[in-house]
């Protein structure tokens, strides 16, 4: 544990928690757990997952990267 690379190496995660705290959790006080959960959902589905741009994908979103790279199909 500790060596860069290892299958223990949490940087991958640490990275995803922080952003999430500064885009989200930061962001505004929680009066329920319900509403809580409700809003880390909408952040990873909506947000997270189809709309934020990521530089593994050359700064595009998930949609975009996967519309640009789909196979074309000859009729």
């Amino acid at each position: 544990m500790g060596s860069v690379g290892d299958c223990f190496d949490n940087a991958m995660i640490e990275s995803f928690w922080s952003r999430m705290q500064v885009e989200l959790l930061d962001r505004k006080r929680w009066s329920t757990r319900i509403e809580l959960a409700s809003a880390i959902f909408e952040y990873l589905e909506i947000f997270h997952n189809r709309q934020r741009r990521h530089s593994a994908l050359s700064m595009l979103t998930p949609l975009e990267f996967e519309a640009r790279h789909q196979p074309t199909t000859a009729a």
